[in-house]
């Protein structure tokens, strides 16, 4: 049955959806390297309007330690200061008049910990998404049963809806153990 078939499609790109923005949170967390997508959440005031740091500068990283911010016009450097300093990096930014020098301070052993903490949550918040898609074509499926569908095709589509939330848990798991072990590695 086609409708069948389209849940299941729904279900299979919601889910995959859930894994890339696990996916991205992820990234966010650092892991004690100097990374450039680090300042992707950074927003300037540019005349006034919100923009993402990365369309008003270059970001460079010299060095494992160190992150460089040129801004493509130099009277911005006052406003890429603040915006770093209000953000929740928890970064002392370094001004010479012409770029921004970011220093990545190495992290201790209870830090790490902390941010395993935070990859463990951002992950389980992926599961959370990925069982709610399971739930919401579940269901609809149920529906379908109501509406006149066999009892057999509907319980082989919630076992197709069971064996691709395995999957994709699997998957936010892996990035996890991947995370994990990024951050942990001094």
């Amino acid at each position: 049955m086609e409708e069948i078939q389209m849940h299941l499609d729904e279900a299979k790109e919601l889910m995959q959806k859930a894994v890339n923005h696990t996916s991205q949170e992820l990234v966010k967390i650092r892991a004690g390297k100097a990374m450039p997508n680090l300042l992707d959440g950074i927003m300037v005031s540019y005349y006034g309007a919100p923009t993402p740091l990365q369309q008003v500068a270059s970001v460079t990283t010299p060095d494992a330690r160190t992150l460089s911010i040129k801004p493509w016009e130099r009277n911005l450097i006052s406003e890429i200061e603040r915006s770093i300093i209000n953000s929740d990096l928890g970064l002392a930014p370094q001004n010479n008049g012409e770029i921004i020098i970011l220093t990545i301070p190495p992290m201790t052993e209870e830090r790490r910990r902390g941010l395993v903490k935070q990859a463990k949550a951002e992950c389980e918040n992926g599961k959370v998404s990925v069982r709610t898609v399971r739930k919401d074509t579940n269901d609809a499926l149920k529906k379908l049963q109501k509406d006149g569908a066999s009892e057999d095709e509907i319980k082989r589509a919630e076992d197709a809806v069971q064996k691709l939330t395995d999957q994709y848990s699997t998957k936010i798991e892996e990035l996890l153990v991947k995370k994990e072990t990024e951050i942990m590695t001094v």
